[in-house]
This record gives structure tokens, C-alpha cells and sequence, in this order.
């Protein structure tokens, strides 16, 4: 029942009625709380599957028309994360908490300014006098070419006042953050508008435990990566307000607490009516699987990304996308798009074991690849192996 609950509320649990539209988009969002940014594009970057895994065929842009019209902005909040507007005030405490505490990585955001201030207030007379701005504009040939160590001053001033609140991304070109200072960005903004620390402490857990739809006290920090401790303690008073409820999950010691929003969710799983239909591939930065040990406890899917682990010690694969069928975590596949040659290759294929191999399973996983291949433009699907061994030619033969 605690599966049911969660999937329902992340939206993994049924497929959508209706093609997707832009809106759609912001609402997941929303849903989430959160939506995890990464670079790692053998398939489509993380932010954009873990929507496809929830809306399906969609168009990636929307996502960047919401940024640049002010109905998203990006900080810090479990990573690197796309937010909803109207969440700025508690990021904005949480901001500024970072600043006085010295958290990462605001911490080295305010060393790295302190350090710089010539640098800082080059890059501030840039913004004001030219406008918005993105880190490739600045010239600077003291550094080498390559790889994110080899930031620019400019580019480093930049993300130091990203994080430190004096500039925002105003929009997203090809990939590449555009920053501008947030009174350009946030017009009309002032800081008597945000909560209290406690209030943003409270706030935090009451969003964690409605995004996953059930939560016991070690799976909420992790969520938008808050402090472990005294968090018991908090989801505890919550409930004695009245603003979280306690239940009992079988198979688990201690209470779990679940938000009287989902409170229908509750109901429909436990007499049965929310039986989980969808069938899809997850990234690896879903927040129904960053949590490694939620998974573990319960799905029973022991996984970990292995595109930082040397090749020769990997498992299951660069980037292996964990497998959602009917409720269950039941497998991994390692795929890649060829997107100049339209092919989407699936280099291997693992089911966990105990999973049984059934026509229901072969043919709504063939149907997600075929899904999945089309929306990257790279129609024709090639599975290289698997195990158990005869499920890819099942695959290729509902293909």
C-alpha cells in the first residue's frame, strides 16, 4: 500500500489520460516540488526524461518557455534544481541562512566573492549596463579550454552571485545558463517577504512528506536536503497540529506520516482502487530512486548510477535507467541514443531476480522503447543483450 501511495503521488502511477500540453509541465513540477537538473545527455538529460517518465511524448521546450517567463527559476534546493516561482521566498531564507552558516555551497560562494571583489564588480557594471548575460560572452584567455575546472573569473563571479541571490537565471540558451540580476528577473522583490527559518524548516518537511505521498522521519531530509537532525521531532509536532498524519506500515517499525492532502490517496490504496498501471524507464535522478536506501526499503531495488565508477568495475552499465512496471522497480536498462544516425541502442538489459517474464511485461516495456526511441528522434531500436537472455528477442519480437 505504501508503494501505491507514494507512486500516486509523484505521478508514476498511472499514464496520462491526454497528450501532454505546456502546462502540464509546470503542474508535475509542482507535484514534485522539485525538478533535478543534470548534464549527462546519452539519452535526454535527467530533468527532461524524469517528465517524459510522467507525461510521455512532450516538447522539451516547454520547459525552458516557463523559465524564461518567470513561472520557473533555478537554485540549489535537493541539487541543482528547476522550482516553481512562487517557492523564491522560502529558497530566499534558505539563502540567506546558507550565507550566515557558511553551507555548501554558498559557503564558497561568499569566500570566492570576498576573495574577488574586482572581479565582482566587473561582472556587476557588465549586467547593469548590458544586460542579461551568459558566462561563454566574457573573454578570457588566461585559462585553458575544456572541462568545468577551467571556469572563467567571470563565469565563477557569476555562480557566486547565483547562489548568494544577486543574480538569477533568466532564461536557458541551448543549454547555457543566461544570468541577469534579479531585479530584472523578480521586478518588485523584497526580503521582508520571506519566512522565518523555522517556518522554512516546517514548510520543507510538510512538502517532503505530500511529494512522496508517505514518508517515515529518515526519508525527509534527503528530500530537499535538510539536516537529519531533530527532524523526528518536527514531523511529530506536525502531527499533533494536525498538519501531518501518523500511520502504521506493514513490514516497518515506527510511525510514517502522510499529508491530509493525500489523505485520498490513503484511502483508494488501502481498499484497493489505485492499483498502479504505468509501465516506464526512470532516471536516474527521479526522486522516486535518488534516495537509495528509500528504494532499497521499499521497492527492495538496490541501485546506484554508475557513470562514476570506471568502466571495468561497472555492473549494469554508464547510465542504466531503472525499469517501473505496475508498481514494482523490476529491472535496469543501459540505453544510448544515436541521435545522427537515428538509432536508440539499448546495450544491456537486466531484470532483477525473481522477475518472470511475461507478455504483459514484454509488451508495454517494447511499447516504452518505442515511446521512448521516437521522442528522441532516433526511431530504430537495437537491444544488445539481456538477462535472462530470451527476453530480447521477446522485446525485438514485440518490437
Amino acid at each position: 500500500m505504501a508503494r501505491q501511495v507514494m507512486l500516486a503521488a509523484q505521478g508514476l502511477d498511472r499514464a496520462p489520460d491526454q497528450p501532454a500540453v505546456k502546462a502540464d509541465i509546470l503542474e508535475v513540477v509542482r507535484r514534485m516540488g522539485v525538478l533535478q537538473i543534470d548534464t549527462i545527455h546519452v539519452v535526454a538529460r535527467s530533468h527532461l526524461l524524469v517528465l517524459w517518465s510522467r507525461l510521455g511524448d512532450y516538447r522539451p521546450a516547454w520547459l525552458d518557455e516557463h523559465l524564461a517567463e518567470g513561472a520557473l527559476f533555478e537554485y540549489w534546493a535537493h541539487a541543482a534544481c528547476f522550482l516553481p516561482i512562487e517557492d523564491y521566498p522560502i529558497y530566499r531564507r534558505r539563502m540567506l541562512d546558507a550565507i550566515r552558516d557558511k553551507v555548501r555551497p554558498v559557503k564558497w560562494a561568499v569566500e570566492w566573492s570576498q576573495e574577488h571583489p574586482e572581479i565582482m564588480q566587473r561582472v556587476r557594471s557588465h549586467l547593469r549596463e548590458n544586460g542579461a548575460v551568459r558566462s561563454i560572452e566574457f573573454e578570457n584567455k588566461s585559462r585553458p579550454s575544456g572541462g568545468w575546472w577551467n571556469w572563467k573569473e567571470e563565469k565563477d563571479a557569476l555562480e557566486a552571485m547565483l547562489l548568494t541571490g544577486e543574480v538569477m537565471i533568466a532564461r536557458r540558451q541551448n543549454f547555457q545558463r543566461v544570468y541577469d540580476l534579479r531585479e530584472r528577473v523578480l521586478p518588485g522583490w523584497e526580503d521582508a517577504a520571506i519566512p522565518s527559518t523555522e517556518e522554512l524548516r516546517r514548510t520543507l518537511a510538510l512538502r517532503t512528506v505530500k511529494a512522496l505521498g508517505i514518508a517515515f522521519p529518515a526519508w525527509v531530509p534527503d528530500y530537499f536536503r535538510q539536516t537529519k537532525k531533530g527532524m523526528p521531532q518536527r514531523l511529530e509536532a506536525l502531527a499533533a497540529e494536525g498538519l501531518l498524519l501518523r500511520v502504521e506500515v506493514e513490514g516497518f517499525e515506527g510511525p510514517a506520516y502522510v499529508h491530509p492532502d493525500q489523505l485520498g490517496l490513503l484511502e483508494e490504496a488501502a481498499s484497493g482502487s489505485r492499483e498502479a498501471t504505468l509501465t516506464t524507464l526512470l532516471s536516474p535522478f527521479d526522486p522516486l530512486v535518488w534516495d537509495r536506501q528509500r528504494a532499497r526499503e521499499l521497492f527492495d531495488f538496490d541501485y546506484m548510477i554508475e557513470c562514476y565508477t570506471p568502466a571495468p568495475k561497472r555492473r549494469y552499465g554508464y547510465f542504466s535507467l531503472p525499469i517501473l512496471h505496475r508498481g514494482q522497480l523490476i529491472g535496469r536498462l543501459d540505453p544510448k541514443a544515436h541521435r545522427a544516425q537515428g538509432v536508440f541502442e539499448i546495450k544491456a538489459l537486466h531484470l532483477e531476480p525473481g522477475v518472470a517474464v511475461s507478455e504483459e511485461l514484454t509488451v508495454e516495456l517494447a511499447a516504452v522503447l518505442r515511446g521512448l526511441a521516437a521522442w528522441h528522434a532516433t526511431p530504430d531500436l537495437v537491444i544488445r543483450q539481456s538477462n535472462p537472455p530470451e527476453f530480447a528477442a521477446m522485446l525485438e519480437a514485440a518490437l
